[in-house]
């Protein structure tokens, strides 16, 4: 057996002797530590401490979250032909991480799946929402099987690995998970079973069905929008897709705009039709591509505006659910 190492020893010593001090202490109502004594040496412990103290202790921050539109992540993963295998929107070195993040809290990712070939994905996770761009495939966790085509959005918990499956043609996928607010804390997904997610399925047809109402909705002062967004039985009484994620369709009429306004939850959009359509994101223009996708960063004032000739459309992630949460959305008009 390897012998403990002798810091290891002198700790244990310090720390008996600690106890044993503080009961003559107690007792006697006095204190007795030697002026000098070595036992006063930081433990290993204290040697970990900071402190910090400015004149102004909210004077700190991590790098910014940038206005960015990931192109050329976009035309690796509509290239013909492309082998199955995931494309990651990754800006950690941007944000000063060490770990892959498109933003502090969210990780998304195009996931190519070649015709009849299958990929399976094991994310550190509470889940994973995926939106179907083009294909029909099947995705499984071995309890669960959910068969989906274009439009459809579904999610899975975290905890098992999931396999998706491309039936014939070539698949493409936008998957959204919380992966960088999990390595924040290094910490691991729920046991299998024991997560409040569910496997969920938002097919297109029942989507669309539930756009009719809402496009028929007049636009008012408070029209942030005329969008559907998803949630499930699991997290009733909320609006998330997962605990800390939200996620929405969104669209906006020919020749209109959006009103400007702010919220602190980042928002993550691909561009499902956005032809002649752009986003001003504080003085800055983004035009939009076909499935291409851009991050807004949180409290940045942001409006979107349609000059194409068709409705936009656009899927949005964001992690404003966890502003929901901590009481902290942010929303405002100005």
């Amino acid at each position: 057996m390897r012998s403990p190492e002798p810091s290891y020893l002198l700790d244990c010593l310090r720390v008996a002797i600690g106890r044993l001090l503080r009961e003559v202490m107690i007792m006697t109502g006095e204190a007795i530590l030697p002026k000098d004594s070595v036992f006063l040496e930081p433990t290993l412990a204290a040697k970990r401490a900071r402190y910090y103290s400015q004149e102004n202790n909210f004077d700190f921050s991590w790098p910014g979250v940038p206005v960015h539109q990931f192109e050329n992540e976009r035309n690796l993963a509509m290239q013909p032909g492309r082998s199955t295998g995931l494309v990651p929107l990754d800006l950690q070195s941007v944000l000063g991480l060490s770990y892959p993040a498109t933003t502090p809290t969210l990780l998304v990712r195009y996931v190519n799946i070649q015709g009849k070939d299958s990929l399976t994905t094991d994310f550190v996770a509470s889940g994973t929402v995926c939106y179907v761009i083009r294909g029909e495939g099947v995705t499984t966790d071995d309890v669960e099987t959910i068969h989906w085509g274009p439009g459809d959005v579904f999610c899975f918990p975290g905890g098992q690995a999931i396999t998706h499956t491309a039936i014939a043609q070539d698949c493409l996928l936008f998957v959204a998970t919380n992966e960088p607010l999990l390595s924040l804390e290094r910490l691991r997904p729920p046991r299998f079973g024991d997560s409040r997610i569910e496997a969920v399925h938002w097919p297109s047809k029942e989507i669309e069905r539930q756009f009719e109402p809402v496009l028929n909705r007049p636009i008012t002062e408070n029209t942030s929008g005329h969008a559907v967004v998803f949630s499930s039985h699991a997290l009733n009484g909320s609006t998330n897709i997962l605990p800390t994620i939200n996620c929405a369709i969104n669209t906006l009429e020919p020749g209109r705009d959006q009103r400007p306004h702010r919220h602190n939850g980042v928002a993550v959009t691909l561009s499902l039709q956005g032809e002649g359509v752009y986003s001003m994101i504080e003085d800055q223009r983004v035009d939009w591509i076909e499935y291409g996708v851009q991050i807004t960063p949180g409290a940045f004032l942001h409006s979107h505006h349609n000059r194409g000739g068709a409705r936009m459309r656009s899927l949005i992630i964001q992690d404003e659910a966890l502003h929901y949460y901590t009481r902290t959305p942010g929303f405002s008009w100005t």
